[in-house]
């Protein structure tokens, strides 16, 4: 009669997987990629906006959402925190299952805020695509409807040359819309990835087993 072989194998139980063969995305471990993205494009959006700013100090923060930009940097820095974090040997405490939440819950509001931003924008350059300006001293006035005296004007402070108003910050509406969708994308794809591999997941510590072999359950 030959000895049964046990199922757990060898060495009296099983292997626990690495946690370098999970989490993985792309050739690299999951908030690492995402995160650069972020910053990338939230660095892009900052400085977009701020060009923006320039053109004329009279524009609103709607139209220059440096904000937004400056959000998703904050995003991606968690998004770092939690790489760094993620795979300490001890994986038995709360902390990692906050920044895990908050990973994911600033990634949904980067996704709400990127939408905000691009419907902003495509409103203001529909808008600007309408204008009839002139110059006005030292600033540009424009208007929809230039044979309408009641009409409502739009007033460019500091802009001696309206060019800069019907052509270079309509390129910025059209650069800005692109960014935030790419960064709409990547937060979408973020919080979308945390959901479905369950990165979520914490030790409740639950003891299953012998004291010997203490084995924790995740939830």
């Amino acid at each position: 009669m030959g000895s049964e072989k046990s199922p757990a194998g060898s060495g009296g139980g099983e292997k626990p997987a690495r946690p370098e063969d999970r989490h993985m995305c792309c050739g690299c471990r999951f908030p690492l990629l995402i995160a650069l993205l972020q910053l990338l494009l939230g660095i892009s959006t900052a400085v977009v906006a701020f060009l923006m700013a320039i053109i004329s100090p009279s524009l609103l923060a709607r139209e220059t959402p440096h904000w937004a930009g400056i959000i998703l940097c904050v995003v991606s820095v968690v998004g770092f925190i939690l790489y760094c974090i993620t795979y300490m040997p001890d994986e038995r405490t709360s902390v990692q299952f906050v920044i895990k939440l908050l990973y994911f819950l600033l990634c949904s509001v980067g996704l709400v805020i990127s939408i905000l931003v691009i419907a902003f924008q495509g409103h203001h350059y529909s808008l600007t695509n309408g204008f009839t300006c002139k110059e006005m001293g030292e600033d540009c006035v424009c208007t929809l409807e230039p044979e309408d005296p009641i009409a409502r004007t739009f007033t460019y402070a500091g802009v001696s040359d309206c060019s800069a108003v019907t052509s270079t910050l309509m390129l910025y509406y059209l650069l800005q819309m692109v960014l935030n969708l790419a960064q709409a994308i990547v937060c979408m794809l973020g919080a979308f990835i945390m959901w479905k591999h369950r990165y979520q997941v914490f030790f409740v510590g639950l003891q299953m087993g012998s004291p010997t072999s203490q084995h924790w359950q995740k939830v």
